[in-house]
């Protein structure tokens, strides 16, 4: 079984200190789009290096429908070498491959919320790669966190009971999956691969909980996971039912990343995002929505979820980002918004806020080295 733990906080010693300074500190982020069609070139340019801080989008689409075009959302975080995958979309493990990450190095994953589009390929990383020998598998337990239970009564007729949150969903998952490892054991060719998963509910701090009118009260940033390389916060974040959904920040040695999940516009998300070198942010067009002849009712609750991408150029200016990338981008069909367009609704968004940083449309495969701006010394 694997080991599995719910907690508001885990934190240790190691470099709290210094990490609270880079957190405080902007950064000069050097971006670099893959815009190669060769999946091996792709997988080359992206390989991670034993050091530094880098960014790779997976898949940048923006809800379940699958799409020929892009990929599910997906993001991978490397630092000082190891990869950590934040939320995990359809063809998240293809991706993580085809961007040339190292499968052993795999040191951990983050999930924002329990959306399908967020977490269809979450176990499919233990249960095609746990244990597997060479380069094809991670070998060591890896750290899952994800949000707990939102302690709410499931309305699946076929699953009774409260919802499950990220450990009990891993448990129900090693159920569902339970054949094939038994199978490869009984031939001594493979392991349970819930062994090689140590699962946290993240829960919120004592006090915070959400409310009939909003799923995110402010709040302070909390200490979710601290280890040598990297201190990993995160605040609520409000997106409609969904409870808890969270964004989170990785602050390192080179550089700060904070990745907004799914969320409506949120003073939370500007508090987590104060002085980060990179912002990576969902991206909403409304008139986009309008050409996939959806219904108005459906319409309305998308916009009453999301965010537009004419406020991300606030929200940058607000949080004092070096750089915001646009992924979960909805709509994502290329016939809906064109990239041209994307990039142009950006350059508004930035220029109507007053912002001057770098507003970067995110595509699968993107990849950005991160490098945190040298200070002058008085």
């Amino acid at each position: 079984m694997c080991n599995c733990t719910s907690e508001s906080t885990t934190t240790s010693t190691s470099r709290r200190s210094v990490l609270a300074v880079a957190a405080a500190a902007a950064a000069v982020t050097a971006a670099v789009p893959l815009l190669s069609s060769s999946p091996a070139a792709a997988a080359t340019s992206t390989t991670a290096s034993s050091t530094g801080l880098s960014v790779t989008l997976l898949g940048t689409n923006g809800g379940p429908p699958p799409l020929a075009t892009r990929y599910g959302i997906a993001s991978a975080l490397t630092v000082n070498g190891k990869t950590y995958v934040v939320d995990c979309g359809r063809g998240a493990v293809t991706q993580y491959l085809r961007a040339g990450l190292s499968m052993p190095a795999l040191s951990g994953i983050f999930l924002t919320h329990l959306h399908a589009d967020h977490i269809v390929d979450y176990y499919s990383f233990p249960m095609l790669s746990a244990g597997v020998a060479g380069v094809q598998g991670f070998q060591s337990p890896i750290d899952v966190y994800g949000p707990g239970s939102a302690g709410i009564a499931s309305t699946v007729a076929g699953a009774p009971g409260l919802l499950p949150g990220t450990v009990e969903m891993t448990k129900l998952a090693g159920q569902a999956y339970a054949a094939s490892p038994t199978f490869f054991m009984t031939e001594h060719a493979g392991i349970d691969p819930a062994t090689m998963l140590n699962v946290h509910d993240v829960l919120p701090p004592s006090g915070v909980g959400a409310s009939a009118t909003n799923s995110a009260p402010a709040m302070a940033p909390f200490t979710v996971m601290e280890n040598d390389d990297m201190k990993v916060t995160a605040v609520l974040v409000p997106h409609g039912a969904v409870f808890p959904a969270y964004a989170y920040r990785f602050d390192t040695d080179h550089g700060s990343v904070v990745f907004s999940g799914d969320t409506a516009p949120t003073p939370n998300i500007i508090t987590l995002a104060a002085g980060a070198d990179v912002l990576v942010h969902e991206a909403l067009y409304p008139a986009g929505l309008a050409v996939l002849g959806l219904p108005q009712a459906l319409i309305d609750h998308i916009l009453s979820v999301h965010t537009d991408v004419a406020d991300l150029g606030r929200i940058a200016a607000e949080a004092g980002v070096r750089t915001l990338l646009a992924t979960h981008i909805s709509p994502g069909q290329s016939t809906a918004v064109s990239d041209t367009t994307w990039r142009s609704l950006l350059r508004d968004s930035a220029r109507t806020a007053g912002f001057g940083g770098p507003m970067m449309l995110g595509t699968d495969l993107l990849n950005l080295p991160v490098r945190r701006r040298k200070t002058t010394q008085s």
